[in-house]
C-alpha cells in the first residue's frame, strides 16, 4: 500500500506523551473502584436477576454493602464468605440479602475467602475463554467477510424485531450487526432485566437480549456460510456490568471509549476513568473488539480545524487500551468522513485523515465513520457522499466500515435503505479492489502536507495535555469543544476509596501482567 511520508520519531513522541498521559490517570484512579465495578464482579461471580420490586439484584447486593460501610473491602469477599458460612450459592445469598433475611458482613479468616473468590472467579474465566475459543473455532469454521467489515445498526426497540431486520441484514451483505440502545440508557445506574420490546431510539442492553441477538446471528452465519459479528454499547454508568454481560453472551465488538461518557454524556469523569479499565479488562479477556468514539468530536467541532484531536484522542484511547490487557487487533480506534461537502479539495482532506490513522496505527481493527453532520435529506446527494466516503475506506483498507445511509437525517433506515448502503459500498469496494496499491501518494503533494500538519499538531497537544493533566484539558474542552469537571457530572457518589485489604480476583486473572 502506498505510504505517506511521516516523520516515525515524531509518532513515537507523540505517542509516549500519551502513554504518560494515560498512565497518570491510572494511577490518580487505581485507589478507587465504583458500584459499577463492584455489581460488574458480582455478575461474574454468578449473580443476576431482579428482586420482587423488579431492581437487579446485583444493585441491591452492591446497595446493601454501601449501608453497612463495608463496600470499599470489595464485593467479592463479602460474597465468598456468605456463600461458605451458609453453604449457599451467588445467586442465593444474593436474593437472602434483597429478601432481608441476609446481612452481609466481614469475615475473620479472611485468606480463606480470597481463596474461594478466586475459586468462583476462575470459573468465570473459564466461561469467558470457552466463548472466545467457540467465536474463533466458528470463525475457523465458518470463514468472514474481507474487510472492510460492512457494519449496519438495527434499532427498533424492540428485541424480537431487531432479530428480523438483523437477519434480513446479515442476508444482504452485513458483517457486523450493531444493536444501538435506547436512548438515555448510558444515564441509569442500573441494567435492565430480560427480554425488552419498548426502547426509544434504540434497544435496551440487557443479558436476555445479547443471548437472543447472539443465537440469530449464529444461525443466519450458517446460512450465508460466514461469521457474524454482533455490537453493543459498553458506556456510560454501566460500562462495566455490560462489558461483563457481553464477555459472557459471546459479543464480539463493543462501543468503549474512555472519555465519551464524560464528554457527551456528562457522566463524571473519576467514575468514568476507573469503569473504562475494568470494562475493557474484561473486554480484553474476551477477545472483544473495542470500538471508541473520536468520530463524535467531529459532529460538535469542526472536522477541518478539529483533526489533530482525533488522533490526540486515538492515541490516549490506544494507551488506556494497553493498560487494561487489549491488543492492537482488539482496538476499533474511531474517525469519520465529517469534512463540509463544500469545502474545496474536501475529498484530499479526508483521504490524508483516513491515511494518516491507518500508518499511525497500521495493527489496529479502525473504525470508520460515515458522513451524517452535512447530510442534508437529499438522498441523491447523500448517495453520492457515501459513496465518496467507500471510496476512501477502500483506498486506505480500513477495518469496520459503518455504512452510510442516504436517508441519514430523515428517518431511522429501512431494510431497503440499509440494501441500497450495502449495494453501494460492495459496488466501489469491488471495482476498485487492488487501487491502494496501484497509486502513489505524491511526496510533498497535498494530501501528505495536510496529514504531517495534523500530525504535528496532535503532537503539541498531547505535550501540552501531558503538561497539565486530561482531566484539566477536558476542563478546557480540548476534545470536541465541551468542557466537563473532575467533580461534575452524573455517578461521583459510586465512586468508592478503596480500603487497604480490597480485593477483587479478576485483574489477577483476566490482565496479562502486572499494570
Amino acid at each position: 500500500m502506498s505510504q505517506l511520508h511521516l516523520d516515525p520519531a515524531q509518532i513515537a513522541r507523540a505517542r509516549e506523551s500519551a502513554r504518560r498521559i494515560a498512565r497518570q490517570v491510572f494511577d490518580q484512579m487505581s485507589p478507587y473502584t465504583t458500584t459499577t465495578v463492584e455489581r460488574a464482579t458480582l455478575r461474574l461471580l454468578g449473580v443476576d436477576g431482579i428482586d420482587s420490586s423488579g431492581v437487579p439484584l446485583p444493585n441491591r447486593v452492591v446497595e446493601h454493602l454501601q449501608e453497612r460501610g463495608i463496600l470499599q473491602h470489595g464485593a467479592a469477599t463479602a460474597l465468598a464468605a456468605a456463600m461458605q458460612e451458609h453453604g449457599c450459592s451467588a445467586q442465593q445469598v444474593a436474593q437472602a440479602v434483597a429478601s432481608g433475611e441476609l446481612t452481609l458482613g466481614r469475615t475473620k479468616d479472611e485468606a480463606a475467602v480470597r481463596r474461594s473468590a478466586q475459586t468462583l472467579a476462575e470459573a468465570a474465566c473459564r466461561t469467558i475463554a470457552a466463548q472466545r475459543a467457540l467465536r474463533e473455532e466458528r470463525i475457523q469454521t465458518l470463514g468472514e467477510g474481507p474487510t472492510p467489515w460492512l457494519y449496519l445498526i438495527v434499532a427498533t426497540g424492540n428485541i424480537h424485531e431487531d432479530v428480523v431486520q438483523a437477519r434480513a441484514a446479515a442476508l444482504q451483505g452485513a458483517d457486523i450487526i450493531a444493536v444501538i440502545r435506547s436512548t438515555g440508557q448510558s444515564l441509569l445506574d442500573y441494567v435492565p432485566y430480560g427480554a425488552t420490546t419498548e426502547g426509544f431510539g434504540g434497544t435496551y442492553a440487557t443479558q436476555e437480549n445479547f443471548r437472543l441477538m447472539r443465537a440469530a446471528l449464529d444461525e443466519v452465519g450458517q446460512e450465508v456460510g460466514r461469521y457474524i459479528r454482533l455490537t453493543n454499547y459498553c458506556s456510560g454508568l454501566c460500562m462495566p456490568e455490560i462489558a461483563a454481560m457481553g464477555a459472557l453472551e459471546r459479543l464480539d465488538v463493543m462501543l468503549n471509549d474512555s472519555m465519551y461518557g464524560i464528554i457527551f454524556r456528562d457522566i463524571n469523569m473519576q467514575r468514568t476513568f476507573v469503569d473504562q479499565f475494568f470494562s475493557r479488562m474484561v473486554n480484553a479477556f474476551a477477545g472483544i473488539i473495542i470500538n471508541t468514539g473520536e468520530d463524535n468530536y467531529l459532529t460538535t467541532a469542526d472536522a477541518f480545524e478539529a483533526a489533530h484531536t482525533v488522533l490526540a484522542s486515538q492515541l490516549i484511547n490506544e494507551q488506556f487500551a494497553l493498560l487494561s490487557g487489549l491488543k492492537p487487533q482488539q482496538m476499533g480506534l474511531g474517525h469519520a468522513f465529517e469534512i463540509h461537502p463544500e469545502m474545496e479539495n474536501g475529498f484530499l482532506w479526508e483521504l490524508a485523515h483516513a491515511q494518516l490513522a491507518r500508518q499511525v496505527f497500521p495493527d489496529a481493527t479502525l473504525k470508520y465513520m460515515p458522513p451524517t453532520k452535512h447530510m442534508t435529506g437529499n438522498i441523491f446527494k447523500g448517495q453520492v457522499q457515501n459513496a465518496l466516503f467507500n471510496v476512501v475506506s477502500s483506498v486506505t483498507q480500513q477495518n469496520i466500515h459503518l455504512l452510510g445511509m442516504m436517508t441519514e437525517a430523515i428517518h431511522t433506515p429501512f431494510i431497503q435503505d440499509r440494501f441500497l448502503a450495502v449495494q453501494n459500498a460492495r459496488y466501489v469496494f469491488g471495482t476498485m479492489k487492488d487501487l491502494h496499491s496501484e497509486i502513489e501518494f505524491k511526496r510533498g503533494g497535498l494530501i501528505e502536507q495536510r496529514a504531517q500538519a495534523v500530525l504535528r499538531e496532535a503532537e503539541d497537544m498531547l505535550a501540552t495535555i501531558q503538561d497539565i493533566g486530561l482531566p484539566a484539558a477536558i476542563g478546557q474542552a480540548m476534545f470536541a469543544e465541551i468542557a466537563r469537571t473532575p467533580s461534575g457530572g452524573k455517578g461521583l457518589d459510586g465512586v468508592v476509596e478503596k480500603a487497604d485489604d480490597y480485593y477483587n480476583p479478576f485483574p489477577e486473572l483476566m490482565l496479562p501482567g502486572p499494570a
